[in-house]
């Protein structure tokens, strides 16, 4: 009996080791491939002073966008993670050159995506180089997002008064919170946690449903401080689970709780995590479809990005649970990555406009981005990386 139950330990740990060593491989392959593939972006750009954003594999052409889009900062860092891992001067180079082209963002203060265009570069910069240059436009960052908190709502408000919505305030919008955090714990104003943390709790008691399923917008009215309708704009319906908005909101709450150690977030972040692993419509390869209520499943397109951002989420929540509910964190998340490092969702070197991963949907009701690359997916996927080597490496 003893023999055998030091055999049985003896193939536990086998099987460990080889799984830490496959990761170990998988993970250089795929910063390196990042390398090769980044490189490859750069020449197909057909204007610098935009960022790259997608690519159309049926018309072949490059798609790049103005430096208010809301993505602008995710090119820009991932080249960081990349550089961080390869140590390429050439990826270096262009990183720092996308900084200088998306500068003038940490004024912006027409939506309420600074997080994502300053934090996700000039936070990466910051932490790689310790450039106070980078930390002064990160708090200026903060300070121009603090102009959208609307204390009558207690939130930050996403987007401005349009033909659909008065006061919008989307799920989305707990992505930049960590900037506003960040910001008071590094010399910013006290101002900036306050409002991460109201807007946090209003989304709590408002954005969520009893089985943690986020609804995407709430439309606030401001004379009263409540929401005057709950809808979506890029989910199938205002009542389905939007698989982007899930991941925002695993991230965010994940996030949160890091950064506050609030367990009323850790809570928030282990409900949401439930929700979407628990899902009877989660596939196998745990990338989901673009919406949990998608029609015409199992053909119902699959958001790669959604993956890759609830795969980065999840290795973070793992960081702050423990037992059977840390291995299974882990263990999903492990999954999604390997499903994204797959031929099934990685494109091939030299093909994809240079973007990593293929298959992620921007917004399918609006006929807009639709089983393309998407260049947060590619950002996400790369940060899932480097959080399982940085952390789950042994």
């Amino acid at each position: 009996m003893r023999k055998m139950r030091l055999l049985f330990f003896l193939l536990v740990c086998s099987s460990a080791l080889y799984g830490q060593a496959d990761m170990k491989k998988l993970i250089d392959e795929n910063f390196a491939f990042a390398e090769k593939q980044y490189r490859y972006m750069m020449t197909q750009n057909p204007d610098p002073a935009k960022m790259p954003q997608s690519y159309d594999q049926k018309t072949g052409k490059f798609d790049s966008r103005n430096i208010t889009w809301w993505c602008s900062g995710f090119y820009p860092g991932s080249l960081w993670y990349i550089y961080e891992q390869t140590r390429s001067e050439a990826i270096r180079k262009e990183a720092e050159r996308a900084l200088g082209v998306i500068e003038p963002n940490q004024h912006f203060t027409g939506n309420h995506d600074l997080g994502f265009m300053i934090y996700c570069s000039f936070g990466n910069a910051y932490r790689i180089t310790g450039k106070e240059a980078y930390k002064a436009i990160i708090l200026n960052g903060a300070q121009a997002l603090s102009t959208r908190y609307r204390p009558e709502i207690r939130s930050i408000q996403s987007w401005n008064k349009n033909d659909y919505f008065d006061c919008p305030v989307i799920i989305d919008n707990l992505m930049n919170l960590e900037m506003m955090i960040w910001a008071t714990k590094n010399g910013g104003d006290s101002k900036f946690r306050e409002i991460a943390v109201t807007h946090a709790n209003t989304a709590i008691e408002n954005h969520f449903r009893p089985d943690y399923s986020s609804y995407h917008v709430i439309d606030y009215d401001m004379s009263t401080g409540k929401p005057r309708r709950k809808a979506t704009w890029q989910g199938a319906a205002n009542t389905s689970a939007w698989a982007r908005g899930q991941a925002w909101a695993l991230y965010g709450y994940t996030m949160l709780y890091g950064m506050t150690r609030d367990p009323a977030y850790l809570k928030q972040a282990q409900g949401i995590a439930g929700f979407i692993l628990d899902h009877p419509n989660l596939p196998e390869d745990k990338i989901p479809y673009w919406d949990f209520d998608a029609p015409l499943q199992p053909k119902a397109k699959r958001d790669a990005s959604a993956g890759a951002i609830m795969a980065s989420a999840l290795l973070e929540l793992g960081q702050y649970t423990s037992g059977a509910e840390k291995e299974r964190y882990v263990k999903d998340a492990t999954q999604m990555i390997r499903s994204l490092a797959s031929d099934a969702y990685r494109a091939p070197y030299g093909e994809n406009g240079g973007f990593l991963l293929k298959h992620s949907v921007g917004a399918l009701p609006l006929n807009s981005e639709i089983d393309v690359p998407l260049v947060y997916a590619d950002y996400y996927f790369l940060e899932a990386l480097k959080r399982y080597k940085d952390w789950y490496l042994k």
